[in-house]
């Protein structure tokens, strides 16, 4: 192979020096061309990648400022929300009696009941349903009465100072209605009253849980 009359099978590799100057300068820019290609795939690519990777991790953390810095702004905002959640929380939790309150709350939702003009056929509190600080306890009744007295009772039952709900009712007729209530049908329903559980209850519940 001859490049410009050089003829590349004369060129002594044992003794560069003495070759031609244009032997010499495509030789060198090959070198420097393959020690270039060798540097990027030996440093500069892995340099490359380092620097993605920290430019990725830069922006996560730009972006968990910016979510801390809004949270920090809105931190006297937070607070007064919290007092509000706790103020609320403190008053329904009130509403929820004690353990020796219960019994007199189960008097007051039949006399409620009484004094609306119903009858209780059946009554019947059911065992309690611990959760997370208060007890559930289920009552499985049935009352007989007109239609608007049943109205009346549930509205005053939403209006006693402890919290009771009504669900899964039915309304029937009666097959063998008083004289004097032609009318006269037959409720059954599932309520719900609720207690708060004391400390050491909490602290029974816990330990079952654990």
């Amino acid at each position: 192979m001859k490049l410009q009359n050089i003829d590349l099978a004369d060129l002594d590799f044992s003794n560069v020096g003495s070759w031609a100057i244009l032997p010499k300068v495509i030789t060198i820019f090959f070198v420097c061309l393959a020690i270039l290609v060798a540097g990027y795939f030996l440093d500069t690519n892995e340099q490359i990648n380092n620097l993605e990777v920290i430019q990725k991790k830069e922006a996560e953390l730009k972006q968990l400022f910016e979510v801390k810095q809004a949270k920090a702004a809105n931190l006297e905002s937070y607070k007064a929300q919290l007092q509000d959640i706790q103020k609320t929380f403190g008053s329904l939790l009130s509403q929820l009696p004690s353990k020796t309150e219960v019994a007199d709350l189960l008097t007051d939702i039949t006399q409620t009941g009484l004094s609306n003009g119903l009858e209780f056929e059946y009554f019947k509190p059911q065992a309690e349903k611990p959760k997370e600080f208060y007890a559930e306890l289920p009552i499985d009744l049935t009352v007989r009465g007109e239609y608007h007295e049943f109205g009346k009772f549930m509205s005053s039952v939403s209006s006693l100072p402890r919290i009771v709900t009504i669900h899964d009712f039915t309304i029937k007729k009666v097959k063998n209605p008083k004289q004097s209530k032609h009318d006269e049908l037959i409720l059954e329903a599932n309520a719900n009253t609720y207690r708060y559980l004391d400390e050491k209850e909490l602290s029974e519940l816990s330990g079952t849980k654990k």
